[in-house]
């Protein structure tokens, strides 16, 4: 004997090939509508079975030709009522569960969408040009939508709260008593930025989402992409005042030499005799104190150029730093004290967006120069040869405007090596 509930054993015939697809129709239109009993639904390509319980529930003929079948919603309410005495929402609903309100949850997914929206917009940071673009992709690319819908709408929040902790805006917490104590060389490890911010040291793992919404909107600071590789994420936080790992983060150098009775000190001053290249690390700067000897420092973007200068200049050279890039946490650190000595520097990256922005950005923190960095020198590089595109947003170069202007109008970035000549000709000590 069936150990089915009577009720269900009832509805056995609608769960037969002639009911299967209508009540499926059914539902769909259903859900999609709030459970408004109004209009039709249709079978393309109907079975012989699905044909006659049309006929069946409408009470019309249907020709054995017929192409697609449409059947009221009240008709099928009412045939439901007459036979079993539970109307359609109710027969669906014991046959296959309850039905959805996606009207409904539409709108609770747009609420939430608009509450988390309203709660980053009320951060200190809204203000600032690319916080409030972050906001705007993640809202129109769907990644705000799919993280209501998965119940992460929360991690938003805390990507607010880790950005408003960033070193470079700590400034706008003057009156937090939480405030964790920097690394010795004034950046933040990610563990205890993550534990301050959200009270989990690992929220900001590599993979994590929150570190990939966090790093979003520090791309987006500094007017790029995240970066596919691990290294130049691991850049990207060191941008931001933020380390993964201080022996990581390094800096490339030439001839810079080191007053102080170190270890470091004794390594620096060795390899400047021999005119090395040398790498520090941000541990051994912050551990070990160095106060570079030299008191102009030329600064580069590209390693080819120290290399250059190292083969063909040795221990001739100037003093040369290279960023390799977007500057390190270390390469701040030691230029940084080196200015705070008294030391000059001379500044220059690529021609190109980002190579703008890395400049601006040591005049404005370091007070440094920009070297061969004025549209004439762009325009003199330009004509030596072919040239790549220029990509991403564009920046400005403030110490000479007709630069960003000359970049524009050609589209064309030029890479620091084709000034080389002019280069070591500038770095040959006299």
């Amino acid at each position: 004997m069936s150990t089915e509930p009577r009720e269900h054993r009832e509805y056995d015939e609608l769960r037969g090939d002639g009911w299967t697809r209508l009540l499926a129709a059914a539902r769909r239109r259903l859900e999609r509508t709030g459970g408004v009993l109004d209009g039709d639904i249709g079978l393309t390509g109907p079975s012989e079975a699905e044909r006659r319980t049309a006929i069946g529930i409408t009470g019309r003929y249907r020709p054995e030709t017929v192409k697609r079948l449409a059947v009221p919603l009240s008709d099928l309410d009412a045939y439901l009522h007459d036979r079993y005495g539970t109307g359609l929402l109710t027969t669906l609903g014991r046959l296959h569960g309850p039905l959805r309100d996606r009207p409904a949850e539409r709108a609770d997914e747009e609420a939430r969408r608009e509450q988390a929206m309203k709660s980053a917009h009320s951060s200190p940071l809204a203000g600032q040009g690319w916080f409030a673009a972050w906001l705007e992709r993640i809202a129109a690319d769907g990644t705000l939508t799919r993280l209501v819908r998965r119940g992460d709408a929360p991690l938003l929040d805390a990507a607010v709260r880790v950005l408003e902790r960033l070193p470079g805006d700590r400034d706008r917490f003057p009156g937090d008593q939480d405030r964790p104590p920097a690394h010795p060389a004034g950046v933040l490890p990610l563990p205890v930025l993550a534990e301050w911010a959200t009270g989990d040291t690992k929220a900001l793992v590599p993979g994590s989402p929150l570190e990939q919404l966090v790093l979003r909107a520090l791309a987006q600071r500094t007017g790029g992409d995240i970066p596919r590789v691990r290294a130049g994420r691991r850049a990207l936080w060191e941008s931001a005042g933020a380390i993964a790992d201080d022996l990581a983060s390094q800096v490339l150098v030439l001839n810079i030499g080191a007053e102080g009775d170190t270890v470091v000190c004794d390594w620096l001053r060795d390899a400047a005799d021999f005119g090395i290249p040398f790498r520090l690390t941000l541990h051994q700067l912050a551990t070990d104190p160095v106060v570079p000897a030299a008191r102009t420092i030329f600064v580069c973007e590209n390693p080819a150029v120290l290399r250059a200068a190292a083969g063909e200049l040795q221990d001739t050279s100037a003093a040369l730093v290279c960023t390799e890039g977007v500057p390190s946490a270390a390469c701040h650190k030691l230029l940084g004290d080196a200015v705070r000595a008294g030391a000059r520097l001379h500044w220059r990256a690529d021609f190109d967006w980002a190579g703008l922005r890395i400049t601006a950005d040591a005049v404005a923190r370091h007070g440094a120069r920009p070297w061969r960095m004025t549209a004439a020198d762009y325009t003199a590089a330009l004509s030596k040869g072919e040239s790549t595109p220029l990509a991403g947003p564009p920046a400005a170069g403030p110490w000479d405007p007709e630069l960003a202007r000359a970049m524009a109008e050609s589209g064309s970035a030029v890479m620091e090596e084709r000034l080389l000549p002019a280069l070591l000709s500038d770095l040959t000590r006299t």
